[in-house]
Formats: structure tokens, sequence, C-alpha cells
């Protein structure tokens, strides 16, 4: 009897038509060379559909290329041999690999850029998924080829648990994405005839003993990493600082998201209009959740500041009796002019019955709103904060610790998650790395704005100032007044 080419779990992979298939696997089982022989498999009738391969290297591409034209050439297919081609983007020429088959069907091995699959029909196949950059964002282009009947194919080992990949993992297992997985150990290729294969393609007699050597000479070569590496157990740490878990167990989906957008050109209009506008959302959005909040808690608030590009967030902060923290609603402005922020701020908090404290991102352009803010409400109430490698150090940790204890409450909302996903540890320094920009759901870039304003409201709350509770709002806030009002306590 002739054994088969393929072993069974790579005969199950190439037999699954599932829109969307995800492999979670061990190193070197040969999953990519049975992904070859499904692609080349699919390409060569008339009625076939394209493959777009992403590897995250131009070996990884190459190598796949030339795996597909080793498969059509054992089908007996009519195929041409391997191009080299260059593709434009949109700011530099991309390097892709091809292979076409007498169909018109073809195989090409793109990059890991998600402009790159803008336009395209067919299969889209990305493997080792765990160590693109932004496999979210590459995700989101390759799903678009689903519209039109196309599939997606996701191959990875692990590289740490709170990767994205472990992520979307995780979301299969639980129900939340209706895809089709795949699980494969080392144990279980070996067990499904992976180490006789080996020693066929290598000329080596085998034996039950010769496969135990074998398995443990591997599983030397990978120790200490063998548990991620060959058993399919992602390792604890992939670079995130929070996980995904740890944020959500602190989230709140009744704690709301507001979120104002300037038009453009808005901070050409006159000082009176632009006034009015803002003045008209804080009634309509704000006022009605201030109107709710308790009167007894102390107030405080962070703000990361940004005027075009990132977001600019307000997240104030209600200390409980228990002293747990609250956030009751989070505010985040995009093109909002500088004078608007400072009217939208200062309405907030002139409105907070026992405001205590905010505490400011006071880099670049975010020293005018922290000046002004420390004008109206005292050195001792508003700190200037430079976010420094020594203030991530010190701040970050105990911002950490809030979620781990569960002494902070804030929104359940996919951006903020992001963002707070988006703090890494750097040089042994959580923070929010310069590359560390992502796509919000409005389509807008963030750079981990809203984690800031968060960090920003626990450190503010850590360090209180004096309690400022006024019946009605008026100059006596502003400079001399509040030192009148402080001399008079």
């Amino acid at each position: 009897m002739t054994e088969a080419v393929l072993l069974p779990y790579q005969q199950a992979w190439v037999a699954d038509t599932s829109q969307v298939s995800v492999a979670e696997k061990s190193r070197r089982v040969g999953l990519s060379w049975a992904e070859a022989a499904k692609s080349a498999l699919l390409a060569a009738p008339a009625n076939g559909v394209d493959t777009w391969y992403i590897g995250y290297n131009k070996d990884m591409s190459e190598e796949f290329i030339l795996d597909c034209a080793f498969w059509a050439k054992n089908y007996g297919m009519v195929a041409d041999e391997m191009e080299q081609l260059v593709l434009k983007d949109e700011d530099r020429d991309i390097l892709a690999f091809r292979i076409r088959f007498a169909s018109g069907h073809r195989i090409t091995a793109l990059s890991s850029r998600p402009s790159n699959l803008r336009g395209k029909q067919g299969r889209v196949v990305i493997d080792e998924a765990a160590f693109h950059d932004k496999l979210g964002e590459l995700l989101k282009a390759a799903f678009a080829l689903l519209i039109w009947g196309g599939s997606v194919s996701i191959i990875s080992t692990h590289n740490g648990v709170d990767n994205p990949f472990n992520e979307l993992i995780e979301d299969v297992r639980s129900g939340k994405k209706p895809y089709q997985l795949h699980r494969i150990t080392f144990d279980e290729a070996i067990e499904q005839g992976l180490c006789k294969r080996v020693f066929l393609a290598t000329g080596r007699t085998w034996s039950a003993a010769a496969e135990t050597a074998w398995s443990d000479q591997i599983r030397a070569i990978y120790r200490p990493n063998d548990t991620e590496e060959l058993d399919v157990i992602p390792s604890q740490s992939g670079g995130a600082y929070m996980s995904r878990s740890l944020i959500e167990s602190c989230m709140d989906p009744t704690v709301p998201v507001l979120r104002l957008t300037c038009p453009d050109g808005f901070e050409q209009r006159h000082h009176a209009e632009r006034e009015a506008f803002v003045a008209d959302w804080i009634e309509e959005r704000l006022k009605p959740l201030m109107d709710l909040l308790p009167t007894g808690m102390r107030a405080y608030y962070g703000q990361d500041f940004a005027r075009n590009g990132d977001l600019s967030v307000i997240w104030p902060l209600l200390e409980e009796q228990s002293l747990h923290r609250r956030c009751p609603f989070l505010i985040e402005m995009r093109n909002v002019p500088f004078k608007q922020q400072e009217q939208l701020l200062f309405w907030m908090a002139d409105h907070l019955s026992r405001f205590s404290g905010g505490a400011h991102d006071a880099r670049g352009n975010g020293q005018y709103l922290a000046e002004v803010a420390m004008q109206r409400y005292g050195a001792t109430m508003i700190h200037q904060v430079m976010l420094t490698q020594q203030w991530y150090r010190d701040n970050m940790p105990k911002y950490k610790a809030a979620f781990e204890d569960r002494e902070i409450t804030i929104a359940k909302d996919a951006d903020v998650l992001a963002d707070h996903r988006a703090i890494m540890v750097d040089k042994g320094v959580p923070k929010i790395p310069d590359t560390g920009h992502t796509t919000g759901t409005d389509g807008g870039q963030r750079h981990g704005d809203s984690a800031i304003a968060g960090a920003l409201a626990w450190f503010a709350s850590l360090n209180p100032g004096a309690v400022i509770e006024f019946e009605s709002v008026g100059d006596s806030r502003i400079g001399s007044g509040y030192d009148d009002y402080m001399g008079a306590l």
C-alpha cells in the first residue's frame, strides 16, 4: 500500500473549505508546505482562484512560491517558472514572487503591507501571523476579499500570550469568531508520521528508539522555549504590558465614550461661532452626563493632548468611598482647536462638585493647555507632566496595579482596549512606543491616547490637591482669584 504524500493533519488543512481557517502549530511540521499543495490545486482549474501569500520576510515568500512550483510539477500541471516582479505601492516599490498556471490563475507572494491587498480577489494566506507587525490591519484588509467569495488562511506558531495572534485564537475558541481552528503540536505531528517522513527524506532508518532520540534532540535544541515553539502553548510575555483579559476585567459597558470631531477648517471660523458650536455640544452631550454624577466624591482628570493626527482625550475619574476609582465617561476630541479644548475642559472641571486635581501631558503643544489649567486652578492642583522614560518607569506599574487589584473601572470600548494594549515594555520601561500608532474604529489615527489619559488621571488621583467646591463658577478660579479663595479657607 502506497503511503499518502501528506500526513493526516496536512490533509485536514488541504481539505478545509472554510472561508476563514486558522492554524496554531509547532515549528517545522510542514503546514506551509501543505498550504503550497492546496494553493496549487486551487489555482490549476479554469474555475479556480488566485492565491495571495503573505509571509513576514522575503525568504519565506520565495520558498513558498518554489514549493507551489514543486507541487504543480508533481501534479502534472502546466505552470510557468517562478518570476520576480516589482509592484508599485504608495511610497515605495515592492518585490513580489509569482507563478502563473495555464488556467490563467496565479499564486503571488507579497510583503505584509495591508495596502498590497487593495482591489484583490481570491484567497489570502498569512503565514507566521504572530510575527507580523500590524496583524490587525492586515486581517482587516484580507477580510475584505471575503465579500466576493474569497477565503483567508492564517498560519502561525505562537509569539506570546498577549500577541494579537493568540487573541485571535482565544476569540475563535470562545465562539466570538466563527472560524475553523486547527492545532498541531510537535508530539501530535510525530504520532501522525512526521519523524518517519523526515527520516525518509534524509535517508535515515526509522525505528521507535531512533524516533525518541530524534524527538529528544529537537526538544533540547528549542529548550527553554520548547513549550511555545513545539507544544503550541504561548509564553507569558509577547511584549504587551497589559493582557487583554486584565483590561477587559475592569471594563463597564455602561460607561459612555463621547467623541467630538470638528470639520476641516474649523479653526478658521470666527471665535463666537467656534465657541457656540462647542457650547451646543456640551449642552447636548456632556451636561446630561454631568448632571447625573454623584456630588460626594472626589473628582480628578487626566488629559493626553493632541491637536492634529492623534486624539486629545480627557479622562475624568471619580473616587468612591471605598477608594475605588471609576471613569464616569470619556471625552475624545479630534481636530478640535486649542481654545475649544480649553473651553470644554474648563466647563467640565468647573462642574465637578469636588474637583481635586488634574494631570496634563505637557509635551509640545500640550504645554499650552497644561499651563492655562494651572493658572486657573493652581499649581498644587494641576500637574504639568513631561512623559519621560522616568515618569513611565515610576507610574505605569501603579496604573497596571489598579487593574490587577480591580481598583479602577473604565469604558468598555474597542478603541480604549486597543490603546491599553499598545503599551509595550521597551528596555524594561512600559510606555507607548513612538511607532505604536493604530487605526481607530472611526478610521483615524491613534497613539495609545486613552491609555495615557487614564494613566495621567490615575496619577492625579494619587497626588491630589485641595478640594475645590464652588457654588458658582467665575473669575474666582482664575489666577489670583484662586489664591484669594484658598486664603479664605
